[in-house]
């Protein structure tokens, strides 16, 4: 008994980066500090911006250092899943931005509306002109709904539409969908955009809850559930992929891979798609609408987009594995906005911002870097309520599990369930601290 509750105990203070949360200092506190008058512009305060604005106070002495976001509101984004399955109350993924800010970072509370990398200027939407000597690009991801013709947020909530990724607001009235579906029956239609998304697991995740709980209200032999997609596979690693392949056969979850939905009927509940033999509609009770996904056209107007490929979705044009871009050396990208081949999550942001860090502060003391990142990505893939496995991969689709020999990655387990519901946030609120 005893050797179970100390392993229980280790489990509540780990996440999915496989760090203690409740016994972390900043890296900073350890390490002398740079003098520097450097300028430092971060445009962003989600997770990436602010957890970096955190430790470069730490490690930075003298430093002018900037944030821009007109966000009054920080979204813990992993929690929205939660609250669109009803596990969650909407309040639970939100807090404020300048919560998390530290002493000695000037908030511009305005949106960047304009970046001339040649000048080294940012111009935000209230005509303030910012000057820079170096530049980090945070700024999110916009998400495409006019892609999908027939839909608006209005929508969500009603007539059996979910929208999870819009926010708390919506990923509550996608749970009252959600609710309503799994109590009464019918088609559930679960759907996920064609191109690169922040956390990919997300639709699947979806998919797996709200069947768990419509088997779990008995509803279960009266209802179906299809998941569309615009790709191949169900997931982007392979031997994730067959195993997720595997649990729907198991549970009964149709598929319909390379469908694109293109848009909605809402008054008759039926949507369509662009597939491989033509157009095609589904009828449904119940879908589940993730859009398009996008960099803010800012990065695009800048000129920092890559040129030959996201062509599409402008993402920003940097090195994979230092995050540097690629044309202008004073500039970095982090969390969803980089243009690299993986690494949407916030379990990836917590690996990018040392990186990042790291690369900044050698360009200010004229050395070279000596961190880099590997793609690290982590997937808490959650596949009922109480039950997860842990996927942790990264650039070459290779598993990379922070607990081999404790936690299978492909296995469904609680404590993987424990990883996402409780101990991840704690790991989180102590990344944008600069403590993880």
């Amino acid at each position: 008994m005893t050797k179970l509750t100390a392993t229980r105990r280790q489990f509540f203070g780990l996440a999915a980066g496989g760090a203690a949360a409740t016994a972390l200092a900043a890296p900073g506190d350890a390490r002398a500090q740079t003098a520097t008058k450097a300028r430092i512009v971060i445009i962003g305060a989600g997770a990436g911006g602010t957890a970096l604005a955190n430790r470069l106070v730490a490690r930075l002495d003298g430093a002018e250092i900037t944030l821009i976001d007109p966000r009054v509101d920080h979204l813990y984004q992993p929690g929205l899943s939660l609250v669109a399955a009803g596990l969650k109350p909407a309040d639970y993924v939100v807090s404020k931005t300048t919560d998390w800010l530290p002493d000695g970072v000037t908030l511009i509370a305005e949106a960047a509306a304009e970046i001339d990398p040649e000048a080294k200027t940012v111009t935000t939407s209230g005509g303030q002109n910012v000057a820079y000597d170096f530049l980090v690009v945070a700024p999110g991801l916009v998400l495409d709904h006019d892609a999908i013709e027939g839909f608006s947020l209005d929508m969500v909530g009603q007539n059996g539409i979910g929208a999870l990724y819009a926010g708390p607001e919506y990923a509550a009235k996608t749970w009252q969908a959600a609710q309503a579906f799994s109590e009464t029956g019918g088609m559930g239609l679960f759907t996920r955009p064609e191109t690169e998304m922040k956390c990919a697991g997300a639709p699947l995740k979806h998919t797996f809850l709200i069947e768990d709980i419509t088997r779990s209200a008995g509803m279960r032999s009266k209802a179906e559930f299809h998941y569309a997609a615009p790709q191949g596979a169900l997931f982007g690693v392979p031997i994730v992929a067959e195993k997720v392949r595997m649990l729907f056969a198991e549970r009964g979850i149709g598929t319909s891979m390379q469908h694109r939905l293109t848009g909605i009927d809402a008054g008759a509940r039926r949507a369509t798609f662009a597939g491989p033999d033509g157009t095609t509609e589904m009828d449904y009770d119940y879908i589940h609408i993730i859009p398009p996904q996008r960099a803010p056209e800012v990065i695009r107007q800048s000129g920092l987009s890559w040129a030959d490929k996201w062509t599409d979705q402008g993402w920003v044009e940097c090195d994979k594995t230092s995050l540097r871009h690629l044309r202008y050396d004073t500039i970095w990208a982090l969390g969803d906005v980089a243009g690299v081949p993986k690494g949407k999550t916030a379990a990836s942001v917590k690996w990018q911002v040392p990186v990042v860090e790291d690369g900044l502060i050698a360009a200010i003391e004229g050395r070279e870097p000596t961190e880099t990142y590997n793609g690290y990505t982590s997937c808490p893939m959650i596949t009922r309520v109480g039950r997860a496995m842990l996927i942790e991969f990264d650039y070459n689709n290779d598993l990379t599990p922070s607990f081999p020999g404790l936690i299978a990655p492909l296995e469904e387990l609680w404590i993987s369930w424990l990883m996402k519901e409780v101990a991840l946030k704690a790991t989180y609120n102590a990344m944008l601290r600069g403590r993880a």
